[in-house]
């Protein structure tokens, strides 16, 4: 089966062409940095300094046809700041945050110039420190903020947070605030065509009718298959910043990782690559997918369009792959308990003894139910499902194994499971 895994992965990474994995140049100039893979992003990461204006300006001609500044920065010089926003502003540039990241203090003030402009990190300001007593030049630099506020289309309100929080506090916008002050800001509206991108809305109803996925041992009968939705002839429309949160950029792919549920189709295709290329074509609907790598099964659906990565599941036969935009960083390790249908369930074998209750699991009325419901179970270590009484009974220690007919079995363990690599689709 490993052996079969890894022709499987070999065929996405070779025979497909379409998904490549690029050791891009990166250019740095002072805390900006420009990638020749992704030449309309400049990216903010440090601080401002003295020198952060003219750095700007030269990563502006290092990528002339940047369209978004991801901004990641405690903050730093208010002039060579406010210099920056106004480049921005003028180029009308959309500017960033992502989540996991923040903008503070003169950050603020480039990440408010932004033609289009959100907040998915931490915002922060405050008043503006110096530590010269020349209150003349503290008014004019006042001054300046106020109108170069002003010219971004800054709500008073902002303002107001900023000039009544110390310079030696911050201010940490909410997401309650973001909404209420307007700080996010599009540039338009989305055409019709692209309505449905970046849906992430789970479709649990498909998943009583298409079951599990990959196991062929705990759910009888052939997969449903739903229709496929047509591929638009019409690209969506999407601003710069929506092409950087929505668009994928990036794959992540899984060996033996089943991404349980939230199908929004089902069906045959001739390897992994094709399914991934499946998913990619529903143009931002499908965020992942799973592929059955099992060579036996011959009929029905082998590949199921996801849309979102849905509940993880350990399955020897499971090839998955997650999409992953801009907006989003690279997925961690997963660690999570499996009771894998094709190597950890056993046909007419009871497992006695060992009962976390006295009474059968109620929720359970069928062995895929059975085993899920171990698996959600910290103390379950092993489950018996008996098919004539429909009845699950969850273990809290592994009994001893008999005969028992029209009975399967199961055993759990701990898995940690990490991408198998993260490719890029620039």
């Amino acid at each position: 089966m490993r052996h079969w895994l890894k022709i499987v992965f070999a065929s996405v990474l070779v025979s497909n062409a379409w998904i490549c994995d690029t050791n891009a140049a990166e250019k740095a100039f002072g805390p900006f940095t420009v990638d020749d893979a992704k030449p309309d992003i400049i990216a903010l990461n440090g601080e401002i300094d003295v020198n952060s204006g003219l750095a700007f300006r030269r990563s502006l001609q290092a990528a002339p046809n940047a369209k978004l500044v991801t901004l990641n920065s405690p903050g730093g010089n208010v002039q060579m700041g406010l210099l920056i926003a106004d480049d921005i502003h003028q180029r009308k540039l959309a500017t960033y945050i992502p989540k996991d990241s923040k903008c503070f203090s003169a950050c603020s003030f480039v990440f408010l110039a932004g033609n289009e402009r959100k907040v998915d990190g931490a915002l922060g300001v405050h008043q503006i420190s110096s530590d010269s007593p020349d209150l003349v030049g503290a008014q004019l630099a006042i001054s300046d903020i106020i109108e170069v506020l002003n010219r971004f289309g800054t709500p008073m309100d902002v303002m107001q947070v900023m000039f009544k929080t110390p310079p030696d506090d911050m201010h940490v916008f909410s997401q309650d605030e973001v909404e209420r002050y307007k700080l996010n800001r599009a540039s338009g509206t989305l055409s019709p065509s692209s309505a449905g991108v970046g849906n992430t809305n789970p479709m649990n109803d498909l998943e009583t009718k298409v079951g599990s996925h990959t196991a062929s041992k705990d759910v009888p009968g052939e997969v449903v298959s739903a229709p496929v939705p047509p591929e638009s002839n019409q690209q969506a429309k999407l601003s710069p910043l929506e092409e950087f949160t929505r668009r994928p950029n990036r794959i992540a792919v899984y060996t033996g990782l089943d991404l349980f549920g939230d199908d929004i189709s089902s069906i045959r295709v001739a390897d992994a690559g094709a399914c991934a290329k499946s998913c990619l074509v529903l143009n931002g609907q499908c965020r992942a997918f799973t592929f059955n790598s099992n060579p036996k099964i011959k009929r029905g659906p082998n590949c199921f369009l996801k849309s979102s990565a849905g509940r993880a599941d350990g399955n020897s036969v499971a090839f998955s792959g997650r999409f992953l935009s801009g907006a989003e960083g690279d997925p961690s390790e997963l660690t999570l308990g499996t009771i894998d249908p094709q190597t950890a369930l056993h046909d007419d074998i009871d497992l006695r003894g060992g009962d976390l209750s006295r009474r059968p699991e109620r929720s359970a009325k069928t062995p895929l139910d059975c085993r899920l419901a171990c698996i959600d179970e910290k103390q379950c270590v092993a489950f018996t499902y008996i098919k004539p009484k429909k009845e699950c009974w969850l273990k809290g220690a592994v009994g001893t194994p008999v005969f028992g007919k029209d009975m399967v079995s199961g055993l759990k363990k701990i898995e940690t499971f990490a991408p198998a690599r993260i490719l890029s689709l620039d």
